[in-house]
Order: C-alpha cells, then sequence, then structure tokens
C-alpha cells in the first residue's frame, strides 16, 4: 500500500501541552502527512505514507515517555520519607544534594539535523559552567537527549535549565535553519571524493554551515542564504 490514514488521540498530552500548539509543531516537522481537524476529544486524523506514519509514531512515543519519566520522578520525590527534625543541619544539607541529583535527569526530543547543528556550534554555551552531561540516541529524524548532573553540588534545578535553553534554541533554530542535500548517488569513488574535498575546503568560509558527509550524500544545513550559496560553490 501507498498510503495509510491513522487516528491519533492526543488528549494524552493535554495536560502539558496545548493541543494546537502541538499538533502546529507536529505538522511542521511531518510536511510529507496530512491533517484533518482536531476533534473535542483530542482525536485526529493523519493521511500519508506509512514510512511517515511510523516517524510521527515514534516522536510521539519518545515525547509520550518524556513526560513519563518526569511524572514518575516527581511521584518518587513525593514517596521519600521526611528527614527526622533532629538530624544536624549538614546531614540534611547533604541528603538534599543526594535526592536533588537523583532527581535531576531530563528528557528532549529533538529535530535530528537540529540536534546535530547545535551539538557542533552550541554545546559548549549550554553547558559551560555546569556538571550537566548529555547523552544522545538518534533515531532516523528525531533524537532524544538525556540529560543528568553528575556531581552532588548544590545548585538544584540546573539539568532543568539546560533543558529549557536546549528547547528554547531548537526553537529558534527551527524557524532559520534549512538543508540542501548533495547527491551522490551515480558518481564513481574518486567523484564523490572530490566533492567531499571541496565542501571541506569551503567550510573556513561559511564557519556558521554544518557539513555532514554521507556515502550516499552530503548534508549541508544553515542559513538559508549561507547554505545556498555553499551548494552553488560545491556545483561549480
Amino acid at each position: 500500500f501507498s498510503s495509510v490514514t491513522s487516528v491519533l488521540n492526543m488528549s494524552v498530552f493535554k495536560d502539558q501541552f496545548v493541543l494546537e500548539d502541538l499538533i502546529q509543531e507536529i505538522k511542521k516537522k511531518s510536511t510529507a502527512l496530512s491533517f484533518g481537524p482536531l476533534q473535542s476529544n483530542g482525536h485526529i486524523s493523519v493521511h500519508g505514507s506509512f514510512p511517515a506514519i511510523e516517524l510521527l509514531r515514534d516522536f510521539l512515543l519518545l515525547k509520550a515517555k518524556s513526560l513519563s519519566e518526569d511524572k514518575n520522578e516527581e511521584r518518587k520525590s513525593h514517596q521519600r520519607p521526611k528527614k527526622r527534625q533532629q538530624q544536624c543541619r549538614l546531614t540534611t544539607e547533604t541528603s538534599n544534594f543526594v535526592h536533588d541529583a537523583e532527581r535531576e535527569k531530563q528528557v528532549v526530543v529533538l529535530d535530528t539535523d537540529i540536534y546535530l547543528y547545535m551539538k557542533n556550534f552550541l554545546s559548549k554555551k549550554f553547558l559551560a559552567n555546569t556538571d550537566v552531561v548529555i547523552s544522545d540516541i538518534i533515531d532516523g529524524d528525531v533524537t532524544t537527549l538525556y540529560l543528568q548532573k553528575v556531581r552532588n553540588r548544590p545548585n538544584a534545578g540546573q539539568v532543568l535549565r539546560v533543558k529549557e535553553k536546549i528547547e528554547y534554541q531548537s526553537i529558534k533554530l527551527h524557524n532559520t535553519l534549512c538543508k540542501e542535500r548533495i547527491y551522490l548517488e551515480g558518481y564513481i569513488r574518486n567523484e564523490k571524493q572530490k566533492y567531499k574535498s571541496v565542501c571541506e575546503n569551503l567550510k573556513s568560509h561559511y564557519p556558521s554551515v554544518l557539513v555532514i558527509p554521507y556515502g550516499t550524500h552530503i548534508d549541508v544545513i544553515g542559513n538559508s542564504s549561507e547554505v545556498s550559496e555553499f551548494t552553488k560553490e560545491v556545483n561549480k
């Protein structure tokens, strides 16, 4: 089959998101799909190719998993027994540090192109003067980031602040970045290497452009005008 229609139940997100805004975000990420109107019960129909539907499903599952993990961490924090009043001040503060470190884990789901751009150009900005480490799982067009505090220092909320910076920056980049793909299929090995060498040499003239070489193509990501100029130079 060339296309399928699916009905999504978006009501599971209504407590954390404005559904209309979430739908708009999904539409921007899933341009290959067509969407019906959002129903009052939170259902919305989606039509498109099966692979595109699968990508959307994976994106929503990751988002739901992120919310679930946040709720579990919050529930655990409420279940922890209260400290005895007779504990000395130092012991109480140390316990707080340990518990804060346990709680300070966050998950962020990003578009892979945006993540790769941020990783190459902005990671130092996010992590400067913090005890936060980031691990990633790249799955096609969607990347999941796991943020965690690695030292028990008295700086509560550090991981959440890094997460918020990443999310804010990803929204800005979503509106400004574009990607062009230089296809290498049909070229012999020497010709492919020539294209990659040209791209490598041009990078110094376009310091804000990210170039990602693959076996069958080269992705060029950055500001639309610079990406356009870059690809024109490559194809001269």
